[in-house]
């Protein structure tokens, strides 16, 4: 992934190009550089919470869009982000404990979906 651009190397564009007289230039280089790193970190959650959706795909069985609900719920009633409650699914793979909030959420969205398929 690509790494933050520091202050310093902002202060190098800014120096190099305005000395060549392109101001308009350099701001526009480092809007791009900050939208890049924005979409960079976007995809890399949007990764995380793609496993997550499977894991619980997995779990229930349902459809990724049902998965991706069911994680909108748990992520509402735990007053949690997606991602983060998505980031905490994904790290059990890694023996991290689910956060007691976060399964007790995750056991009761699982219950409502099988009631919903049932009834």
């Amino acid at each position: 992934m690509h790494q933050v651009t520091t202050l310093r190397e902002e202060q190098w564009l800014l120096t190099a190009v305005t000395s060549t007289g392109d101001a308009a230039l350099a701001v526009e280089i480092l809007e791009l550089r900050d939208r890049n790193e924005q979409l960079e970190r976007a995809l890399a959650r949007r990764a995380v919470i793609d496993r997550a959706c499977g894991m619980v795909m997995a779990m229930a069985p349902c459809s990724s869009e049902r998965a991706w609900d069911l994680l909108v719920d748990v992520s509402q009633h735990c007053n949690d982000k997606l991602r983060d409650v998505a980031a905490a699914l994904v790290a059990t793979t890694e023996d991290e404990t689910l956060p007691e909030q976060i399964r007790r959420e995750l056991r009761r969205a699982l219950r409502r979906l099988h009631a919903a398929d049932r009834g």
